[in-house]
């Protein structure tokens, strides 16, 4: 079981450390690099919801699974 649990601490890392690096503190990032067109499709405003949502979704994950794999063991 502890294995399981090493396992997902270590994906949930690496897809946290993923979405903050996709992030432009100013604004930019993925949003931006976009342009126009994806622009109009999915909107500059849902691409910066989406990240930050995932990103307090991966944190708090991490978060639980770190406390879960301290109590197990």
């Amino acid at each position: 079981m502890i294995s399981a649990i090493t396992i997902l601490i270590i994906i949930c890392s690496i897809l946290l450390v993923l979405i903050i690096l996709i992030q432009n503190p100013k604004g930019g990032g993925l949003s931006s690099s976009f342009g126009g067109g994806a622009s109009q499709i999915m909107g500059a405003k849902n691409t910066t919801d989406f990240l930050e949502k995932a990103t307090w979704t991966l944190a708090i994950s991490l978060i639980v699974l770190t406390l879960a794999s301290n109590i197990w063991i």
